[in-house]
């Protein structure tokens, strides 16, 4: 399938969609980066074609998507942070649910390319499986985000069933010098002196969010539907990333340690609202993909 011409990336100003638009833009894509509002502080997508949309406005998401014309996109865009989902639900269910409906509605009218970043926390309520949860697992969220997330993935497969939905981990990597994603935060937070908490009891996959970005623009050049799971190649707890993390920046493993403070959910009250376990299984994706599918480790697969 030959690559589309131009690639709408919706969330270009977050963690995930910042190195989704670099990395297109490398990959000679005309780069659409869409920006929730003109206000939006993102100067490394000054050289890119940018659009102000706020997605909760769904009504217009249609008009939005003719105008601009894209061949295909990769939606990552979402209201994702736990908190702010269970603060408003409503909103959550605007951006998260309604506003992929429509996009995925206006790619399949026009016969368009529609790649949607899901999430391992559409699993949780259950124990996960040996090896992690594949896309064979049925979904059982326990937060609101994941659940949000969940819905918009039934509604994406009931506009669009040409669509692909590829649901992600934990992501690390650089963030621009903002202090977003698993390691860029914590690095941040030990730099201001704090000892962040993190749990020994909470399983993930991570994956390097360079590695996720050019594993979606990859896949948008294909015509592979359904769901697929992309992720790390080891299961480690939040903790043991954090260790690591902080190995990898130059600490000794003694003064890794002295820095964190390891907790598990029950201490924290948190056990019946933070999953133990939704590491996934991404055999099937590298089985597929060129891209390597890194880990905390450059080179892992």
């Amino acid at each position: 399938m030959q690559a589309p011409q131009r690639l709408l990336v919706t969330g270009a100003a977050g963690f995930l969609g910042a190195h989704l638009a670099e990395q297109a833009s490398r990959a000679g894509w005309t780069v659409i980066a869409h920006v929730r509002d003109s206000r939006s502080a993102a100067p490394w997508l000054d050289a890119l074609e940018r659009s102000a949309r706020d997605l909760a406005e769904t009504e217009a998401i249609a008009a939005w998507v003719d105008a601009l014309a894209p061949d295909a996109i990769v939606h990552a865009a979402a209201r994702s942070r736990a908190a702010d989902c269970d603060r408003d639900p409503e909103l959550a269910q605007r951006v998260n649910v309604a506003a992929t409906r429509e996009l995925a509605l206006a790619c399949a009218r026009r016969g368009r390319r529609f790649v949607h970043v899901s999430t391992d926390l559409v699993f949780g309520a259950a124990p996960a499986p040996p090896g992690g949860f594949s896309e064979r697992d049925p979904p059982a969220p326990i937060s609101c985000y994941g659940s949000s997330k969940l819905e918009a993935e039934i509604a994406l497969q009931a506009a669009d069933p040409r669509a692909l939905i590829v649901r992600l981990p934990l992501l690390l990597g650089p963030s621009h010098g903002r202090g977003l994603g698993a390691s860029d935060a914590l690095l941040a937070a030990v730099e201001r002196g704090e000892r962040p908490l993190l749990f020994e009891d909470e399983w993930r996959t991570p994956l390097d969010v360079r590695s996720a970005a050019l594993a979606l623009l990859e896949l948008a050049r294909t015509k592979l539907a359904g769901v697929l799971h992309v992720a790390g190649p080891e299961r480690m707890s939040r903790f043991e990333l954090g260790l690591r993390v902080l190995r990898q920046s130059g600490l000794r493993a003694d003064q890794a340690r002295a820095a964190l403070r390891a907790t598990n959910r029950a201490a924290m009250g948190l056990a019946d609202s933070r999953p133990a376990d939704v590491s996934l299984d991404a055999s099937r994706a590298r089985k597929s993909l060129r891209t390597l599918l890194v880990g905390i480790d450059s080179g892992s697969r």
